[in-house]
């Protein structure tokens, strides 16, 4: 019963930075587990960052130290920022949604484009 909506990506230079967000509607925001996946052409799907309801988050080894997930419960956002971005990281971001509570099924964005490029 939620959408999710991704907006931000786009072309940026190698070791530039970049904030994508994931608005959502139609539910209550604060009870969903989130993150962000990418997938690059050819390649499966990979988590990338995840946040869930208490606020304890989750970084794929390749994002440590460059990339941030953080929520606004009362904007019903969740946010991903991207620094020193490498053109490996080019790829369709995603946002995903979890509820806490049962049934926990994955809800899913229709995807960002990011490409990092000189």
């Amino acid at each position: 019963q939620v959408q999710l909506v991704e907006s931000g990506g786009g072309l940026v230079q190698p070791g530039g930075s970049l904030r994508l967000s994931c608005a959502a509607s139609g539910s209550i925001f604060s009870i969903y587990d989130l993150g962000w996946y990418r997938q690059a052409p050819g390649k499966q799907r990979e988590l990338v960052a995840s946040i869930t309801t208490g606020g304890s988050t989750n970084y794929a080894d390749s994002g440590k130290g460059r990339f941030t997930i953080s929520r606004d419960n009362a904007k019903s956002t969740v946010y991903l920022q991207m620094n020193s971005l490498k053109p490996e990281d080019t790829a369709v971001y995603y946002c995903n949604a979890v509820p806490y509570y049962p049934p926990r099924r994955d809800y899913w964005g229709q995807g960002t484009q990011v490409t990092v490029s000189s």
